[in-house]
């Protein structure tokens, strides 16, 4: 919008000066003209009249000075045309500029609406998060109390359980300002329903909020989450979805050969080793019957917007895992008909291409897409793969 309020400034700006040097020339037309008179008249300081010309110029400059006079009329009458024209396209100048400057005024006003609007779920989602733990810790100080009461001494394992609910409570936090809203998060992971057998038997790896086992369960799936954040897995089960604490890979470890139709991980893997992940695909391959699907989704290291602006953000990231990477690994594991699928762009952050105008601008809008793509690529991909 700045731009555009630039831009329309520029035109407003062009458009004033052609105005004023369309005055300056007025000017000078009228002031031609007024000579032009000033000849025509009689000399003040000629003989008395003695009839209609008396003291006049003669006749031929007579005809020529009126001659000069009507072309310059007619100048002038022109002029005065383009004028009325410019005047015009001038008030439509700036109408639009004082258009968009209220426009953006407007959107700066709900901007900030919207901001505080966010900024106020995020305290109540903070505020939520905290009664649950301060309900948790007070029933782990509780239970360590009367243990010393009893004259118990506690164990490092039970002090550090005080910990652990706190470590949780803050990556909530986290996630809660910076995943995004529950609403958006199930729009965009819709999708991937249809990657999965109807009514089918799906993991979730990394379960998190629960938004795609809210989506298994709308839609008649057999869904299962796994999170290793006990404060996940307890908003989890106070939606009624099925979610229980574990490490992913115990969690997959333990679950028999062949019992599963779908496993799906969102943003989790990123956050592992790349033996940890390795070992992951190929129990992910182990467990899943024939004709079975997984589906891992991660930030797309091939975007740079991405990499700075989301995956550097979460201090919890180990290892930011390329596309091709990633299909190398699924099908070195056995999965065929992998596929890459992207997200949507970053279509309002892409630097403009310029009007055509010659071969070096073509040059130029090239290089400029070719920047784009680097910079602004998707900022998130899934990787699917099918069991055979």
């Amino acid at each position: 919008m700045q731009r555009t309020i630039e831009k329309l400034a520029h035109e407003r700006g062009v458009l004033e000066e052609t105005l004023q040097r369309q005055m300056e020339g007025l000017t000078s037309i009228a002031g031609e003209l007024e000579g032009l008179d000033a000849r025509l008249k009689p000399s003040p300081e000629s003989a008395p009249r003695k009839g209609l010309f008396s003291g006049a110029p003669p006749a031929f400059e007579i005809r020529d000075l009126l001659s000069q006079t009507i072309g310059q009329t007619r100048t002038l009458a022109e002029t005065c045309r383009v004028l009325l024209d410019t005047v015009s396209h001038l008030a439509q100048a700036r109408d639009r500029e004082w258009d968009a400057l209220g426009n953006n005024h407007l959107a700066m006003i709900f901007k900030s609406m919207e901001w505080r609007v966010d900024g106020l779920a995020a305290a109540y989602n903070d505020v939520a998060s905290m009664a649950r733990t301060f309900t948790l810790l007070q029933d782990q100080l509780g239970r360590l109390s009367a243990a010393l009461a009893e004259k118990h001494n506690p164990s490092p394992v039970d002090v550090a359980g005080l910990l652990e609910p706190l470590r949780d409570w803050r990556y909530e936090r986290f996630e809660n300002r910076h995943r995004g809203p529950g609403e958006e998060i199930r729009r965009k992971q819709e999708a991937f329903l249809a990657f999965f057998r109807s009514g089918g038997a799906i993991l979730d790896l990394g379960c998190g909020r629960g938004e795609f086992l809210e989506l298994l369960r709308d839609r008649g799936f057999q869904g299962e989450g796994v999170d290793l954040n006990a404060q996940m897995i307890r908003l989890c089960r106070d939606k009624g979805l099925e979610a229980r604490k574990a490490d992913i890979l115990e969690a997959l470890a333990g679950t028999s050969d062949g019992s599963l139709d779908g496993i799906f991980s969102s943003q989790v893997i990123e956050h592992v080793s790349a033996a940890h992940l390795e070992r992951l695909i190929e129990l992910a391959f182990a467990k899943l019957a024939p004709g079975g699907t997984v589906v891992l989704e991660t930030i797309n290291p091939a975007s740079v917007f991405a990499l700075v602006q989301v995956y550097f953000l979460d201090l919890s990231h180990r290892l930011p895992v390329h596309p091709l990477a990633l299909r190398f690994l699924l099908e070195s594991a056995g999965f065929s008909d992998v596929r890459i699928i992207y997200g949507n762009g970053l279509d309002e952050e892409m630097l403009r291409p310029l009007p055509p105008a010659d071969e070096r601008t073509a040059i130029l809008n090239d290089d400029i897409d070719r920047l784009n793509r680097l910079l602004y690529a998707s900022p998130e991909y899934a990787a699917v793969g099918r069991k055979n």
